[in-house]
C-alpha cells in the first residue's frame, strides 16, 4: 500500500513537471494577525488611538507572494498602494510586531536571509534556517483543489509586549514590563502531498508538501492562489541589501529601538519618532 501510495504522488508530480529540471510555482497568500492593544491605564486620545489601531491592522493584514522551485523560495509582500502619512507609522509598527520583509530561503544548505526595514534602516538578516519538529497527523480537509493534512509543531518565540510601549511610569517603577514577552507556542500547519516540495510561506518548510495554511496564537496564513510552472518564470533571488546581521543581534536592536519607542510614547511623543532612522525603505 505504501508503495503504491508513492508511486501515485510521484505520477501526480510528474504530471504538474516537479521534477522537471526549471520546476517553479507561485502560491499567493493573505497574513492576518491579531494585535491586543492594550493601552496600559496611558490617556490617549480617542482619535489618536483609532489611528493607532488603523496603522496596527494595515501593518498586520498583508498579502505575499511565495516564489519556489524544489530547494529554494522567496517570499515577498504583495506591492500595494499607501495612503498618504500612513505608511512609515504602519511600517514601524508592523516591524516590531514581528511583519517582515523579502524572506528568502534555501532548504538545500539550511539557509535563509530576510530583509527587514526598522525604523528607517535596512537590516539583512543571515542565518541557519530554524527548523520545526514536526509531528504528522491524519486528519484532512480540502484547501481550494488540493487535499490538505494537517501537521503540528511548538515552538519558543519572543513578541513585541506593547502594554509595554503605552504604560505609565518611570524608569524605577518595580512593576516595569519587559518590551518583549517569551513564551511556548503550538503552530498547525496544512500541507499538501501533491504538490511535493519542501516549502512554505515565511520561516515554514520541512513537510512532505507545499504548506498551504499555518497558524499560531495570533497569525493566520491562508494560500488564496497557486500556480505551478507559471509560463513566465521568475528569478529566486536571496536579498542582498542592508545591514547584514545575525538573528540575535538584530532580536537586540528591536529591542532597544521598543525601549527608544517605549519612552516617546512616555513623554508624550505618541509615536517613537525617527530617531536614530535613516532614509530609505526596502
Amino acid at each position: 500500500m505504501k508503495s503504491f501510495y508513492l508511486f501515485a504522488l510521484m505520477l501526480m508530480a510528474s504530471q504538474f513537471g516537479i521534477y522537471a529540471q526549471d520546476f517553479q510555482g507561485e502560491a499567493t497568500y493573505f497574513s492576518k494577525t491579531t494585535v491586543n492593544m492594550d493601552f496600559g491605564g496611558r490617556q490617549i486620545p480617542e482619535d489618536r488611538k483609532k489611528e493607532i489601531m488603523q496603522r496596527m491592522k494595515e501593518a498586520n493584514e498583508r498579502t505575499y507572494i511565495l516564489t519556489f522551485d524544489k530547494s529554494a523560495s522567496i517570499y515577498k509582500e504583495e506591492e500595494r498602494l499607501e495612503q498618504p502619512g500612513n505608511d512609515r507609522g504602519g511600517r514601524r509598527f508592523g516591524a516590531l510586531s514581528g511583519a517582515g520583509g523579502d524572506y528568502y530561503k534555501d532548504v538545500k544548505e539550511g539557509r535563509y536571509l530576510v530583509k527587514n526595514e526598522l525604523f528607517g534602516k535596512i537590516f539583512l538578516v543571515d542565518d541557519t534556517l530554524p527548523k520545526l519538529e514536526w509531528k504528522l497527523g491524519g486528519e484532512s480537509k480540502q484547501i481550494g483543489n488540493y487535499t490538505a493534512f494537517k501537521a503540528t509543531a511548538t515552538k519558543t518565540i519572543k513578541r513585541p509586549n506593547m502594554r509595554a510601549i503605552f504604560r505609565r511610569g518611570g524608569e524605577n517603577d518595580e512593576n516595569k514590563e519587559s518590551e518583549f514577552t517569551k513564551k511556548e507556542i503550538e503552530v498547525t500547519a496544512w500541507y499538501t502531498p501533491d504538490v511535493p516540495v519542501n516549502q512554505g510561506p515565511g520561516e515554514y518548510w520541512g513537510l512532505p508538501g507545499l504548506i498551504l495554511e499555518v497558524s499560531d496564537d495570533v497569525t493566520v496564513i491562508l494560500c488564496t492562489k497557486l500556480v505551478l510552472n507559471p509560463t513566465e518564470k521568475k528569478e529566486i533571488k536571496a536579498p542582498n541589501k542592508g545591514k547584514t546581521v545575525t538573528q540575535e543581534e538584530y532580536d537586540k536592536i528591536s529591542k532597544d529601538k521598543m525601549a527608544e519607542m517605549r519612552e516617546n510614547f512616555r513623554r508624550g511623543g505618541g509615536g517613537g519618532g525617527n530617531r536614530g532612522g535613516g532614509g530609505g525603505r526596502p
